[in-house]
């Protein structure tokens, strides 16, 4: 401990023990080197040394969804938090498809009416947040993010005429016909192959939700309920389309074309939680980032849930 060794302070090291000290950062008093005050409980204390800032690791995951991970340079304290852009892209894109699935004031038409919606705000700012989690070195989010922002590319591409991903079902030559050779021709909504295909498309993004899921243990509670709705959603969805591909198999088959119904209303009913929780981290990450005097707690797991390299470490210790 410094006290114990006083020959080996440097000056410099007094002048900033008493800074600290004259200018009561979160009342620590004991020179805690860092910079979280377990007295307090304020996460974010300033360390007037060279400029630089530490955080605490549930801040830290707060702020990127990732737990902190060393890497080169300081490219962290040189660039902004991409993280509330990529949320932002995230969460204006699913909240009103949500809304759609449901049918809440007589939306529906499975979100067409946001087409734009998906490809700027889901689409592009996500893949921006993708990229700005990349060069900053944050695995996880930079995944997360880049996955959704191409699905949401996706999704909206599927919706727009010009790209014929439903018209190309169609081989009926007088419905063809009918389109004048067209692309985007709507009879191929009706066509039990695409309704399949489309159904395993999200069968697989259910899939890739469930491996997310599982990494988010070492995150937060409220990112680990964004990936277990989403596997839900995505399931319900699937369910829907498979079904509605046995109705447009038979007409007559009552049945599938209710449960299909059912599921769209309950795989919406899973996006809209989705969207209240990532609305609540979005809210504390920006009150986070603004070093507010309120924090949101978002349930830290990172601290919970020991990683494989500091268990090693821990082990090497005894």
């Amino acid at each position: 401990m410094a006290n114990a060794h006083p020959s080996n302070v440097h000056p410099d090291d007094n002048r900033l023990e008493k800074d600290l000290s004259n200018r009561g950062m979160n009342g620590n008093a004991n020179g805690n080197s860092s910079g979280y005050d377990d007295a307090n409980g304020d996460p974010l204390t300033r360390l007037r040394t060279a400029g630089s800032v530490n955080i605490s690791p549930e801040l830290f995951e707060k702020l990127y969804l990732s737990p902190e991970s060393r890497v080169k340079g300081e490219l962290r304290k040189t660039f902004g938090n991409p993280t509330p852009i990529a949320l932002v892209g995230f969460l204006l894109s699913l909240t009103p498809l949500s809304c759609d699935l449901m049918g809440w004031r007589g939306a529906g038409g499975n979100g067409a009416a946001s087409t734009g919606v998906f490809f700027f705000f889901g689409g592009v700012l996500m893949i921006i947040g993708s990229i700005g989690e990349w060069i900053i070195g944050n695995t996880f989010p930079f995944v997360v993010f880049g996955t959704f922002g191409a699905f949401w590319l996706t999704f909206g591409a599927t919706l727009v005429p010009w790209f014929n991903a439903y018209g190309a079902y169609v081989t009926d030559p007088t419905a063809a016909a009918a389109w004048m050779g067209n692309p985007g021709n709507p009879a191929g909504l009706e066509v039990p192959a695409f309704n399949a295909s489309f159904a395993f498309f999200l069968v697989f993004m259910g899939m890739i939700c469930l491996v997310f899921l599982i990494c988010s243990l070492r995150t937060n509670i409220v990112f680990f309920i964004i990936f277990f709705t989403l596997v839900c959603a995505f399931g319900c969805l699937a369910g829907a389309y498979f079904n509605l591909a046995l109705v447009y198999e038979n007409a007559t088959n009552v049945a599938a074309a209710t449960r299909a119904g059912r599921l769209v209303i309950a795989g919406g009913a899973f996006a809209f939680v989705t969207s209240l929780a990532g609305w609540y981290i979005f809210f504390a990450i920006m009150l986070a980032s603004l070093d507010f005097p309120l924090q949101v707690p978002v349930g830290d797991l990172s601290t919970l849930i020991k990683g494989a390299s500091e268990r090693g470490k821990g082990g090497n210790q005894v």
